[in-house]
């Protein structure tokens, strides 16, 4: 099975704090430099469960694009895209508890266009897309033009909504693009849902935290462990779902927040 995702290929500065933030003030913590991005997290974590993964994105030939580029793979994800002046920096800040809040520079990886893909990069089974790079333009035109090419070639496609802030800031843009794209799959927690609204889609994942997952109205109920870090767990969620269905999707997920980084 062969998963390609479209989006952003970041780096992750994962910073675990021993304590709330103190403001003013110092607070301890423990940082970790890691790959991330939502539509690379997908790949790694479809290859990690015996698929092949590909990641379309915008690619800098700066030091951090250079060690994504590795760690990407030594995971065994292929990596396609045009090249991109700056990479990108998600700051993770992790509490205690494992709960996470992130600020985000998305670099270069906003500059992908439709005329960068190249036809064979999406011969695949499954087309995962973020729902970053559904926002505005050009990566808007990206998408829709993968979707369509994926399709032709007898691909299923889903979508992961991605933030709520970013949906309402775009107003209908989101919604547009879902009604132009037709995914099979939508991906989104409860916050992300309330934000789009209703839109037509074949099948809708809510993604409930501890509480697991909602299909299409069946609840799904998470499996129990110990959460060390949250970052990338709904990606690694959409990994299990796209090559497995809702099980694997949770076992998946579990795997993920029982680790530091969004990858694995």
């Amino acid at each position: 099975m062969v998963v390609c995702t479209l989006g952003d290929l970041l780096l992750d500065v994962i910073v675990r704090l021993d304590s709330g933030l103190a403001p003013g003030d110092d607070t301890s913590a423990r940082t970790t430099l890691a790959p991330g991005g939502q539509a690379a997290n997908v790949a790694a974590w479809a290859s990690a469960l015996g698929a092949q993964g590909r990641v379309i994105a915008v690619q800098a030939e700066d030091d951090a694009g250079s060690m994504l580029r590795r760690e990407l793979s030594d995971r065994g994800v292929d990596l396609r895209g045009p090249t991109g002046n700056r990479t990108g920096v998600v700051v993770s800040l992790v509490q205690p508890e494992g709960g996470r809040t992130m600020a985000s520079d998305r670099g270069s990886a906003p500059e992908l266009r439709a005329e960068d893909l190249e036809a064979e990069w999406l011969e695949c089974d499954a087309l995962h897309l973020s729902g970053y790079a559904l926002i505005q333009p050009p990566t808007a035109e990206a998408a829709e033009r993968a979707a369509t090419l994926a399709r032709d070639r007898g691909a299923r496609v889903s979508v992961d909504l991605a933030s709520w802030t970013q949906i309402t800031r775009a107003g209908d843009a989101m919604r547009d693009a879902l009604a132009r794209i037709r995914p099979d799959v939508v991906f989104g927690n409860e916050l992300e849902w309330e934000a789009i609204g209703d839109v037509g889609v074949g099948v809708r994942v809510v993604k409930r935290g501890a509480h697991g997952i909602r299909v299409n109205g069946d609840e799904h109920a998470a499996i129990p462990v110990a959460a060390v870090d949250s970052t990338g767990a709904g990606d690694a969620l959409a990994a299990g779902f796209i090559v497995g269905g809702p099980q694997l999707a949770l076992e998946t997920a579990a795997r993920c927040v029982a680790q530091v980084g969004a990858m694995p």
